[in-house]
């Protein structure tokens, strides 16, 4: 049992105690009767149900006498979107440019290539933000600012940013004979693009959420500031089959990447999100359906949706095998076994451009799919919707002041086991 939950309202916790434990809803709601309830739970299944929206403080206790534990709980509005599913094709653009390699410089016939940037201490995976005090946004820049400061015999004046840490570097440029431009020996790249699935999106605010994992840059593996960026719609034209120790992939095609489906503002460890700016119907979904929070997740069958072929989306079986309550923000949530016999002949499992595929169960979006097991690709991560909702903005990510004068309670009942 997590320290920190979070429920929406309307829902109903159940916990499984395993000993002689007393459980105390503490709430500050004056009008309640049920404050300060003490309840003895003897070893069965307890369920908690909240009355209204806020926090409050519920505590196990040893016989009564022993503290256990003590769980916060947030309750959280009542939340609906429209389940994703869509193919989309995803251009990111970096903040800067990511170094991605070095490229030794050749300046005469006979003599041995030469490495500014490297000597100097430009590592890949860092990122160049300015050049002698301009913003750089793109590779021909960079390229043009470094040969104009070589034919001007000035210094390159670099501001990278390594992690969390700005450096400045400074170095001199070297004039390439096969190129006859000044170079400093690096291959860099400003964007990147790919194939992916929508997760969800508000109709009322137009907010989405997609993939459920960051975007990283494939050389470096260092996950991609996002300075601006675009989803547009794609079309799957293939798969390649997932084999063990070999994923599989969607082979999409962007169509009319000119056409712009909505922005994207930030990539973050839980997916991309942004703001839809033309309609994206789901003919599966016409209507907002209710999402769930990680508590009301259950082991055993649930859905995905996803398109395998063109732009259709199509709803496939599978079983959540595991849950991982989390305290606080992380992937991996639950493991998740595809057991849809179409699915498998087609993918043989779960593919790259697969990520992001909303997990339904029992009418509710509960998460989305993030990662295949190399392994055994029928087998997959998804992360919890919980979390790409606070990402978003629909959900707090902490209860703020809004919340403050609104309070909780917790009905704890004893539950028979079956």
């Amino acid at each position: 049992m997590p320290r920190h939950m979070y429920v929406i309202e309307g829902e109903a916790t159940f916990h499984s105690i395993g000993f002689p434990l007393t459980v105390k809803v503490n709430s500050t709601q004056q009008s309640t009767a049920a404050e300060g309830i003490i309840s003895d739970v003897l070893s069965r299944p307890v369920s908690g149900e909240p009355l209204g929206l806020g926090k409050t403080m519920v505590e196990f206790k040893l016989l009564g006498l022993i503290p256990m534990k003590t769980v916060e709980v947030d309750v959280l509005p009542p939340v609906k979107v429209i389940p994703g599913g869509h193919s989309i094709g995803v251009v990111l653009h970096s903040q800067g440019v990511i170094v991605v390699g070095h490229s030794p410089v050749q300046t005469a016939a006979n003599d041995d290539p030469v490495s500014p940037a490297k000597d100097a201490g430009i590592v890949i995976g860092d990122v160049i933000l300015a050049i002698n005090g301009m913003p750089v946004q793109s590779d021909v820049q960079v390229a043009d600012i470094i040969d104009a400061c070589g034919q001007e015999n000035r210094q390159v004046d670099i501001l990278v940013k390594r992690g969390q840490e700005f450096i400045d570097i400074s170095l001199a440029s070297a004039l390439c004979i096969e190129t006859k431009r000044y170079r400093i020996g690096l291959f860099v790249r400003d964007s990147a693009a790919g194939v992916g699935t929508l997760t969800f999106y508000d109709p009322q605010t137009k907010t989405y959420g997609a993939l459920g994992h960051v975007i990283t840059d494939s050389d470096t593996n260092q996950p991609i500031d996002c300075e601006r960026g675009k989803i547009v719609m794609a079309t799957v034209s293939g798969i390649q089959q997932g084999k063990r120790g070999q994923p599989g992939e969607k082979i999409g095609v962007f169509i009319e990447e000119d056409q712009v489906l909505g922005i994207i503002r930030k990539n973050t460890p839980f997916g991309i999100y942004g703001q839809l700016s033309a309609t994206l119907p789901n003919q599966l979904y016409s209507e907002p359906i209710p999402v769930a929070s990680m508590s009301q997740v259950e082991l055993g069958d649930a859905e995905i949706l996803t398109v395998v072929d063109g732009q259709n989306i199509e709803r496939f079986s599978i079983e959540i095998q595991k849950i991982n309550l989390q305290q606080s923000p992380e992937g991996k949530g639950m493991v998740i076994k595809v057991t849809d016999p179409k699915l498998l002949e087609k993918t043989g499992g779960i593919v790259q451009g697969m990520s992001g595929s909303p997990i339904i169960q029992k009418g509710k979006i509960v998460g989305a799919v993030t990662h295949v097991f190399v392994h055994d690709p029928t087998k997959g991560y998804g992360c919890f919707i919980d979390w790409m909702l606070m990402e978003s903005g629909i959900i707090p990510a902490q209860t703020g002041p809004a919340f403050n004068n609104l309070f909780t309670t917790f009905i704890i009942e004893d539950q028979k086991a079956a």
